[in-house]
């Protein structure tokens, strides 16, 4: 199914982003569309906005502490003109590269639920079916590996989650897994910039 920018289909979600909205009248606090080349090589799946971060500016991991890894990687690979995704009317280009999140609303929390999560899911099939053949696509976290797998409709346990891993999708195509770029997985070391980078070359 097509992106819908009004879309209410979760009532959680939906009443949370209303009362986030009365709070923060001048955040986006409404699904977050995806980002980036429309035709790229390579789909970044995150999982879900971050309330001052893509649910305040409107643009996945722009704003926050998440993407300030994903963005200067991105950088340093050449896969982006800068290494900074600070508000939606910035500069920032991304080349050969798209970033979207398995869910598209902001979760209490940060933990959509897994009902949401296959609510918000026919989106993300849509997206990937959307990418030439040959586009890689980049899990971050182990919800956003399984929201993968849902969009092909395969088994969770087909395909496990892992840093680095790499799987080969049924249409050929590749899925390459890492931690989550969080400020939680990266203060505690268990996600250096130096594991993401390597994960990141495995889907270039």
């Amino acid at each position: 199914m097509a992106f819908d920018p009004a879309c209410r289909q979760c009532p959680r979600l939906a009443d949370f982003l209303d009362k986030v909205r009365g709070k923060h009248p001048d955040y986006h606090a409404a699904p977050v569309p995806a980002f980036g080349d429309s035709t790229p090589r390579l789909l970044i799946i995150g999982l879900a906005p971050g309330m001052h971060g893509a649910n305040r500016t409107g643009r996945p991991f722009t704003g926050d502490y998440a993407g300030l890894l994903l963005y200067q990687s991105l950088f340093e690979l050449g896969l982006s003109n800068t290494p900074r995704s600070e508000h939606a009317g910035d500069s920032l280009r991304l080349s050969g590269v798209r970033i979207t999140n398995a869910v598209k609303c902001l979760p209490p929390a940060n933990k959509p639920t897994t009902e949401e999560v296959r609510r918000c899911n026919g989106y993300l099939a849509e997206e990937i079916q959307a990418l030439p053949i040959s586009s890689v696509l980049f899990a971050l976290g182990s919800i956003a590996h399984q929201a993968v797998l849902r969009a092909y409709g395969l088994k969770l346990s087909a395909y496990h989650f892992g840093h680095g891993a790499v799987h080969a999708m049924p249409d050929g195509r590749r899925l390459v897994s890492s931690y989550h770029c969080s400020r939680y997985n990266t203060q505690t070391k268990r996600l250096t910039k130096e594991m993401f980078t390597e994960a990141l070359k495995k889907a270039l």
